[in-house]
C-alpha cells in the first residue's frame, strides 16, 4: 500500500516539542497553551505557536474555553499520519532488503 506523504504535515510533527505536545495531548484528553506550558520547558507563547503549527496541518483542534482555547488531537488526522509513516517505512524496509541482497551477491562473488 502506497500513502502519499504529507511534507508540511511531517514537518509539523517533526520537532519533538511538538511530538510532546500531542502526546500530552492525547493523554490528558485535551489541554491547554497555558495547562501545557506548565508541562513543558518552553513558555505559554512558544506553546501557542506550536499549536498553530499542529492546528494548520489538522493535527489538532481547538475550541473556546473561557479565555483560552482548547485543544484535542484529531484522530482522523493522527491515523492519516501513521498510515504515512507505516507506508514510508514499508518502502524503505523493502529498499534495504534489497541493498542486502546486492551486498551479499557482491561477497559471493568475490569469494569465488
Amino acid at each position: 500500500m502506497s500513502v502519499a506523504v504529507d511534507d508540511e504535515l511531517w514537518s509539523a510533527v517533526g520537532d519533538p516539542t511538538r511530538r510532546r505536545m500531542l502526546d500530552l495531548l492525547l493523554s490528558d484528553g485535551g489541554g491547554t497553551a497555558t495547562t501545557l506550558s506548565e508541562q513543558l520547558p518552553v513558555t505559554r507563547q512558544a506553546v501557542a505557536k506550536h499549536l498553530g503549527v499542529l492546528d494548520r496541518v489538522g493535527l489538532v483542534h481547538a475550541t473556546p474555553s473561557g479565555r483560552e482555547r482548547r485543544y484535542e488531537v484529531d484522530e482522523a488526522q493522527l491515523a492519516r499520519a501513521v498510515a504515512q509513516l507505516s507506508s514510508v517505512g514499508a518502502t524503505w524496509d523493502a529498499r534495504l532488503r534489497r541493498i542486502k541482497q546486492i551486498a551479499e551477491a557482491i561477497q559471493r562473488s568475490q569469494e569465488s
